[in-house]
């Protein structure tokens, strides 16, 4: 188990080895989740982001249900103007 102590200025030091295992570089963004009363800490890698892609990728896409949205309000606006049309 590593461990570290946190500065007066909040910093804390990541191990040599733990940086080094997760491609933790200077200028690499950490983010921090908390769960279950923890902490977690989570370098955003290009590792990390290749891991997460798809990850919330649905059945469809949402460029082909943003088209069938606007296909479905055009017909009832062309429906509400004929309608109108033939008063």
């Amino acid at each position: 188990m590593d461990t570290a102590y946190m500065t007066s200025n909040g910093r804390v030091a990541v191990p040599i080895r733990l940086r080094r295992k997760y491609g933790i570089t200077p200028g690499v963004k950490i983010c921090f989740i908390e769960s279950d009363g923890e902490i977690l800490f989570r370098p955003i890698t290009p590792h990390y982001i290749r891991s997460v892609c798809g990850v919330l990728k649905g059945r469809t896409s949402s460029t082909q249900e943003l088209l069938r949205e606007r296909a479905r309000e055009k017909r009832r606006e062309e429906a509400k103007l004929r309608k109108f049309a033939g008063r």
